[in-house]
């Protein structure tokens, strides 16, 4: 009997793992008229240092170059740049003042303060990184000029990617000023459209995440556009109006994959068309005709026919852009800046023979935060007044840079790059800045597996000496390393898809600069320092509390847990013909958290030192709570059409239970609650809520064996 093949284990097969992206022409093109040309015109002007470090920023900048808005490169591109241009002037002041082994504990300061900022965002993540790359290269490398000059050079490179990225951009299409935020929008639909063919098929959750990701892409850029102006234009209002009517069609959506009944194809051509007019700016033409086979379909149908109403408009329904509705769902208007309009929140429009809703407020202390329990009281009668919370404001528990995770994080990337420039100032004091640099883009928790990024660090360092080093044999002249920057500089866009080939962009813009520096032998002794940067991260970042995956991903998974049982509160809390908007904006906030934590889970599970052991499945426990939000979309869908409302009971059983997992998860040392110990029956009458009993109990025994 033949023997079954062996699965290769996560965190080898992780390295190989190539992700399928377009070929970003403009940044390609944005990155070879960056560090090459900079480096290049620093050495014609006799400025060589200038030249470096101008080169050193625009390749920083580079590095966040992402397909996107322009408003979204201004804050991705900017943020870091003002981080890396303040740990340059941080790392300049060090070296002026000849700090020696001071240094050590300072870039421990700045290290921590670098890896807290892991669990704030991608943003700021990116712009720790490179303020601790910028003052660990601030401190090392030997180039003359002022800490305040040098740090001034820095920025100007960055500002001179961002300047391009702004000035020379591809022709607007018919989406005129709104161009890139059309297009995010456009991508929703076709991403529902994907999900709509998936139906009924294996393929069918993995759709509704690239769906929850598109929106949360079209989110982010409807409030970019609030950057630089306050009111939103007639323009904006409208938009944020489609993406609402997107919204309402994917919460319908995600009713039907709950069905999982497979749909015909028809069904999945009216998104698309959605999507096509928003590029051509041409209506969206006839549609299929509705069905009204099941309670998700009626719901999809009737979505479908509001978004046709808002696509037929060319002006916002108010004019004041204060409706407190789509345009607070969206993004493109702030919850405080609405009027007393009584426009719908949820982006669908009234249908004759539809009574109006109620405005949604709330007053004060009636708000519910994730936590409290439900009670027969709690729910919303149509008419009764409550605030509408702001999707700008997830449930934020684990994210502070002083909480747990933020101080773990910090004190791991702290301590690796303590120790390597420790070791550095004993073996090489005079180029010790390449073994820290080395390590800062290995160390940061939230970047991938450690393993993973450290084998193809060295992979690519490796690849980018030997090309670095045959090209200075075969060309000649001062002017190469300027060409080979721009070659890394055109390289780096497209090497986005795995961390190898951006180590080799990287590593042939580092060795340009430091070829200009004065230092022409130090491409053969970057590979000796990358492979000690690697071997100490590898055993400082596998320490027990450092690698220990309950420290770094228990506290999302705990995050996205509250965001459920707040979505599942809502749902269950909520009587039929209140408005939808409250509803619609925890189901994004809970599809957020659980996208995050899903993030952290697989990283996790690709790491050499997982302690699986001692430490739940983390994928699936997400995976069980995106099921119990997916029913719950399904319950809110058939609550609405008419189906049998759970009693107190068995809402408050649920919620309790959820609640009580969550606890469990938090502080694995605390007694679990009895609504943990106890079994979770059934919701007779409701299969949605029974589906969601049934993933709850799954869930009990991971949250019991924590």
């Amino acid at each position: 009997m033949p023997r079954a093949p062996r699965a290769v284990p996560t965190w080898l097969a992780h390295p190989l793992r190539w992700q399928r992206l377009p070929v970003p022409w403009a940044a390609v093109v944005r990155g070879a008229l960056c560090a090459g040309p900079l480096l290049a015109a620093g050495l014609a002007t006799g400025h060589p240092a200038a030249g470096v470090l101008a080169g050193l920023g625009s390749m920083l900048a580079g590095v966040n170059d992402r397909p996107g808005t322009r408003r979204r490169g201004i804050v991705h591109i900017g943020l870091p740049a003002l981080a890396s241009a303040f740990g340059m002037l941080m790392g300049a002041t060090l070296q002026t003042v000849g700090a020696g082994w001071w240094v050590v504990p300072a870039l421990f300061a700045v290290g921590f303060v670098s890896g807290a900022g892991s669990v704030a965002g991608p943003v700021r993540s990116n712009a720790g990184m490179q303020m601790l790359a910028s003052t660990i290269l601030g401190a090392g490398m030997p180039l003359s000029g002022a800490p305040w000059l040098k740090a001034l050079y820095l920025l100007a490179g960055c500002l001179w990617l961002l300047l391009l990225r702004l000035v020379f951009h591809p022709p607007r299409p018919a989406g005129g000023p709104l161009s890139g935020e059309r297009a995010a929008v456009a991508t929703v639909f076709d991403a529902l459209a994907d999900a709509l063919d998936a139906v009924g098929g294996p393929g069918a959750e993995a759709a509704r995440r690239r769906l929850t990701a598109a929106l949360d892409r079209a989110d982010e850029a409807l409030r970019l556009r609030r950057l630089l102006r306050r009111r939103p234009s007639p323009g904006e209002r409208l938009l944020a109006e489609r993406l609402a009517a997107a919204t309402a069609l994917c919460e319908a959506s995600v009713a039907l994959l709950w069905e999982a009944r497979p749909l015909p194809a028809r069904v999945a051509e009216g998104p698309r068309r959605f999507a096509e007019a928003l590029r051509t700016g041409r209506p969206p033409g006839r549609l299929s005709a509705p069905e009204t086979s099941s309670p998700a379909r009626g719901a999809f149908d009737r979505a479908l026919l509001d978004a046709v109403v808002v696509f037929a408009r060319t002006e916002p329904v108010d004019a004041a852009g204060a409706d407190g509705g789509p345009a607070v769902i969206s993004g493109a208007v702030r919850p405080e800046e609405r009027g007393s309009g009584d426009q719908r929140g949820s982006g669908a429009q009234r249908t004759p023979g539809e009574r109006r809703e109620s405005e949604d407020q709330r007053v004060p202390g009636e708000r519910r935060e994730s936590g409290d329990q439900l009670t027969s009281g709690d729910r919303l009668k149509p008419g009764e007044p409550r605030k509408l919370r702001s999707e700008a404001s997830p449930v934020r528990r684990g994210r502070s840079m002083f909480g747990p995770a933020g101080r773990d994080y910090g004190l791991r990337v702290g301590l690796c790059i303590a120790v390597s420039a420790a070791v550095a100032l004993a073996l090489r004091a005079e180029h010790w800045y390449w073994l820290p640099a080395t390590a800062t883009f290995l160390v940061k928790p939230d970047l991938g597996p450690l393993f993973s990024r450290t084998v193809n660090r060295f992979a690519g360092t490796v690849a980018g000496v030997l090309v670095f080093a045959a090209a200075g044999a075969v060309l000649d002249g001062w002017w190469w390393p300027a060409l080979v920057a721009g070659a890394g500089g055109a390289l780096l866009p497209f090497a986005t898809r795995h961390f190898a080939l951006q180590t080799v962009a990287i590593t042939l813009m580092v060795l340009s600069f430091v070829h200009v520096s004065g230092d022409p032998q130090a491409a053969l002794e970057r590979i000796v320092d990358t492979s000690a940067a690697c071997a100490l991260v590898l055993v400082v970042g596998h320490l027990p509390r450092l690698a220990d995956p309950r420290r770094r991903v228990g506290h999302k998974v705990t995050a996205a847990l509250r965001a459920t049982e707040t979505y599942l509160g809502e749902v269950l809390r909520t009587e039929p013909g209140h408005d939808r908007g409250e509803r619609l904006v925890r189901r994004r906030a809970a599809y957020r958290a659980l996208g995050e934590a899903r993030a952290a889970a697989e990283t996790a599970a690709a790491e050499l030192v997982a302690a699986r052991g001692r430490n739940p499945d983390w994928l699936t426990v997400v995976t069980a709570a995106e099921r119990i939000v997916d029913a719950a979309t399904a319950c809110a869908v058939r609550l609405d059409h008419g189906a049998r409302r759970p009693t107190p009971q068995e809402a408050r059983r649920l919620c309790e239970a959820l609640t009580a997992m969550a606890d469990a998860l938090e502080d694995p040392g605390r007694p679990g609650p009895p609504a943990l110990a106890a079994q979770i029956p059934p919701v007779p009458g409701c299969a949605t809520l029974t589906d969601v009993a049934a993933e709850l109990e799954h869930l009990r025994g991971f949250a019991g064996a924590a």
